[in-house]
């Protein structure tokens, strides 16, 4: 039997389950009064400084997340006058959810980052001093990488930061192009005591992770070999290097390196943030992933919609890994300036090794339940009784965000389309389709996650790219399960 179900909550949502027989199970958490008085378009889930611009798509989110001293601190680009490129500016929360906006760390001012300072990281030596590696764009406009200490380490918001006098303390050699040499990885110390750090590049059309050491983070060598790199890539953009536990779900320090952890490879390239996982070996410096970028149709990403240059970060205080990325949004110039301020980052996530060892998992942070209270939180999950009436997929299916954008929302199938209409007008005119679809492929099963966007604006100027993916879900033993965060 075919069912079309019909669930409003509100303007928000709208539940589908068209040629499905489907047992929808939901909590919803709501309160939608108080988006009334908020500026257009502004959400509340997602961090954003007050007002003006925040990153662009060439460059790194921040110069590093971290925790210190009982907060948390982000250091993001911003600029504090318009809608275009500025500081280093610095913003700190005790919950990761309510933030302070602190006075700008870091403004371009000395000749190894006069024409900006763009990304890096945070690493925390022992005793708990955190020190910023960051990419300057000297006067020559080249690109070159800083260090800058925090003045005072007794002030846990860490207000002041001084920039190391003798930056750069790496330059681009051996026929790397200045231009392609940036945002420099949290470090890490390997077994000999040398701290390690990796750069993204792009030399002999590989994209690249240029391997660093250094006995006291002031002189650096550059490793005979990059940590790792391909030929079927681009640019490097914001790598990040940090090992995660076989064991466990929570997060290990970017130090710890035994057989109870593998390590994660993250590149930004494509538009899309890409993950490699596999074996590294401390003392020959060699990563082995156990499949590389771009082998096959399957690859891994951190997300399929607009997220790029993301960071992770070590959270001592609860044990675990949270990223964080950058959503740049698709409004023109005129409208950001009509607004007021453009790009935002994504919900803070945790993430940890799957139990197949293969990919990760990411779920929200616990602490963005406590905005239930004035925002919608729905979790949906289906169930199903007729597997076997599943289409067969076609072997020429392999792109599944082509397929998505070819079965649109309104396409009925067999099995599907069911899921959400997210901030659905009364009509339907205007709406985001988030959805899947099962297909029967030999005896298994395959489920396809669609977001169709296409009709998410009646804005022509809006972005309407429709993504989509693969998810490595049972049917037969696992339900189907969607939460959506609405603004």
């Amino acid at each position: 039997m075919e069912i079309s179900v019909i669930w409003f909550v509100g303007l928000c949502s709208v539940l589908i389950g068209n040629g499905v027989e489907v047992e929808a199970s939901h909590h919803i958490y709501r309160n939608l009064h108080s988006l009334q008085s908020k500026q257009l378009y502004r959400t509340s889930y997602h961090f954003q400084p007050p007002k003006n611009w925040m990153n662009d798509i060439l460059i790194h989110v921040f110069a590093g997340p971290m925790y210190y001293k009982g907060v948390y601190h982000l250091f993001y680009q911003y600029n504090p006058y318009a809608a275009v490129f500025g500081y280093i500016a610095h913003s700190v929360s005790a919950d990761l959810v309510n933030w302070v906006h602190l006075d700008p760390a870091m403004y371009p001012n000395e000749a190894y980052d006069i024409l900006g300072c763009w990304s890096g990281s945070v690493t925390i030596f022992p005793g708990n001093k955190p020190v910023i590696l960051y990419t300057g764009i000297d006067a020559k406009n080249h690109e070159v990488q800083n260090l800058a200490v925090a003045k005072n380490l007794s002030d846990p918001l860490l207000r002041e930061w001084v920039k190391w006098p003798q930056s750069p303390i790496m330059t681009p050699i051996n026929g790397i192009d200045p231009n392609n040499y940036r945002d420099p990885t949290t470090a890490w110390q390997g077994p000999d005591g040398k701290w390690r750090v990796v750069i993204g590049s792009h030399r002999k059309h590989r994209g690249m992770a240029i391997l660093y050491q250094s006995k006291d983070f002031v002189h650096w060598t550059q490793y005979q070999h990059p940590l790792h790199s391909s030929g079927k890539t681009g640019m490097w953009e914001c790598p990040d290097f940090f090992p995660v536990s076989l064991n466990s779900t929570n997060g290990v320090d970017n130090s710890m390196n035994n057989p109870s952890v593998k390590h994660v490879l993250k590149a930004s390239f494509n538009s899309h943030d890409y993950y490699i996982v596999g074996t590294y070996m401390p003392n020959k410096d060699k990563y082995i992933p156990d499949s590389d970028f771009m082998d096959n149709d399957l690859d891994l990403r951190y997300d399929y919609g607009k997220f790029y240059a993301s960071k992770t970060s070590f959270d001592s205080k609860k044990n675990r890994r949270i990223l964080w990325g950058w959503i740049n949004e698709s409004h023109s110039v005129t409208d950001d300036n009509n607004k007021g301020w453009s790009g935002l980052q994504s919900i803070p996530r945790s993430v940890w090794l799957a139990r197949s060892g293969m990919q990760l998992v990411q779920w929200p942070i616990k602490e963005i339940e406590t905005l239930r209270v004035n925002q919608a939180d729905v979790e949906v999950s289906f169930e199903f009784q007729k597997l076997e009436d599943a289409e067969f997929i076609d072997p020429s299916w392999v792109d599944p965000q082509l397929l998505c954008s070819k079965r649109r929302a309104s396409i009925r199938g067999t099995l599907g389309p069911f899921g959400l209409l997210v901030l659905a007008s009364k009509d339907l005119k205007e709406q985001t389709a988030i959805f899947f679809r099962i297909f029967n492929n030999h005896n298994r099963y395959v489920v396809l996650m669609c977001s169709d966007q296409s009709r998410s604006s009646q804005c022509q100027e809006v972005d309407k790219t429709t993504y989509g993916a693969f998810l490595d879900v049972d049917p037969r033993h696992e339900k189907i399960s969607l939460r959506s965060l609405v603004f």
